[in-house]
């Protein structure tokens, strides 16, 4: 017996119902739309080998040979990528470098890299640069540091000099996040005696050339991860890295206790925090100073204003008074009334 029209209208509704119910849904991050991109050039991003450890990319730049050179070890994540490609060169001077750059790598697998990482010579130093992945990992604030202490009580137990370098800003990432993990990967450091040095305000979030631009193209090849992390906050190659590169080499240069002058082209700038100095050139004027006869104007407090009572200068008051003027006629009459009533 043929079905009615209203039979195979519900069967059909049933059947996009089901549809929409079993609808497979790739994983979305979540990103903020308005975040600005940066405008700087990055270099086409090189295949490395996958460790077998982690699954992630990863590569180790042994230094070479010093020859009286001081040895410097960097261990990060994507980062140190155009460092270890010698893409972005470090300036010249009385160091040997190496690297250990594994991109998209939290804390928990660096240390699982570093554990593993066989380094023949003791370099030394060892700047670690703070982990960024961690950002956008699913990981509370507290649990991010508890990483970061196990990952730096690894690191300082292979190597005996070790300094943290922190992390560049990120500009899909809210600003007060970002300082709070700072804070917090400084507290764990400074629990340890590890020098933290700190490069947020050498990147201003204004300065859009400083970061890379997007670079979806050029990351199709990588994983999902990596390639968020390509698209939010890679530094630029032509500008950003350059500034990185410098603070790098200025803190390695700083904690191997070699302070022989920059080499040419370096411009020494400080790995901390620092508050600006206004430097005033040409002609300053001096306000004169009255001498101990002299006479000034002086208000409560010290301050320049009129009506104050009469004291002489030098006559051990903080700061002299002005007086208040009389005639010498007045004077001598004031002095027979104040005689008389003696």
């Amino acid at each position: 017996m043929p079905r009615k029209k209203n039979f195979r209208i519900s069967q059909a509704a049933r059947r996009r119902a089901a549809d929409r119910r079993t609808l497979d849904v790739s994983p979305q991050v979540p990103m903020d739309r308005c975040a600005p991109h940066g405008t700087g050039h990055r270099h086409k991003v090189k295949r490395w080998e996958v460790s077998v450890l982690t699954g992630r990319q990863h590569k180790l730049v042994l230094p070479p040979e010093s020859h009286g050179k001081k040895v410097v070890f960097a261990i990060g994540d994507s980062h140190l990528r155009s460092l270890a490609d010698g893409i972005v060169r470090l300036p010249e001077g009385r160091l040997a470098w190496g690297f250990m750059s594994t991109p998209g790598a939290s804390a928990t697998e660096l240390r699982t890299e570093v554990l593993h990482a066989e380094v023949p010579q003791d370099p030394d130093l060892v700047c670690v640069l703070a982990p960024s992945n961690d950002l956008t990992a699913k990981h509370t604030i507290g649990r991010a540091a508890a990483d970061f202490e196990r990952y730096l009580a690894t690191v300082c137990s292979r190597w005996p000099k070790v300094c943290v370098l922190d992390f560049p800003p990120r500009l899909t990432v809210e600003d007060s996040l970002q300082e709070l993990y700072r804070q917090e990967f400084h507290r764990v450091a400074a629990r340890m005696a590890v020098k933290y040095f700190h490069i947020a305000d050498h990147f201003p979030r204004q300065c859009l050339n400083l970061w890379s631009r997007d670079g979806v193209s050029r990351a199709l090849f990588l994983s999902w991860f990596d390639a968020l992390v390509f698209m939010s906050g890679h530094l630029s190659d032509d500008v950003g890295m350059e500034i990185f590169a410098q603070l790098l080499w200025t803190v390695a240069y700083t904690q191997t206790g070699d302070r022989a002058a920059s080499p040419a082209g370096v411009s020494s700038i400080p790995p901390s925090r620092f508050t600006p100095r206004w430097v005033v050139k040409g002609e300053v004027r001096v306000r004169h100073s009255p001498g101990p006869e002299e006479w000034t104007v002086v208000g409560p407090s010290g301050k320049s204003s009129g009506g104050c009572s009469a004291v002489q200068a030098g006559a051990g008051w903080p700061s002299p008074l002005n007086p208040v003027l009389f005639s010498s006629e007045m004077l001598e009459e004031m002095e027979k009334v104040f005689s008389n009533q003696i």
